[in-house]
């Protein structure tokens, strides 16, 4: 398993990519409706928050390893959604 600390950059650093990508997106994209890029960068970030507060405060009772692999998948699986939404958006 990844140091707490490097897990935690590692979601820094991706969010903020998706961050900068979006607002590309809403910038250059096609269509100019605001209200689909505002909801999709505060989801950014409400993600983001989401996730470096479950890196440092894991669910008691629960393996470690268990945990933090369930934490990375599920990261994953909200990334690929967000990826989907900024296509969209463009």
């Amino acid at each position: 398993m990844a140091k707490k600390k490097d897990l935690k950059h590692s979601i820094n650093c991706i969010c903020s990519d998706l961050f900068a990508e979006a607002v590309a997106a809403s910038l250059y994209g096609a269509e100019k409706d605001s209200t689909d890029a505002q909801q999709l960068l505060s989801s950014i970030i409400v993600l983001r928050d989401d996730f470096v507060k479950r890196v440092s405060h894991p669910e008691p009772g629960m393996e470690p390893r268990q945990y933090y692999t369930n934490l990375i998948n599920d990261f994953n699986h909200q990334i690929s959604d967000i990826i989907d939404q900024i296509s969209n958006l463009g």
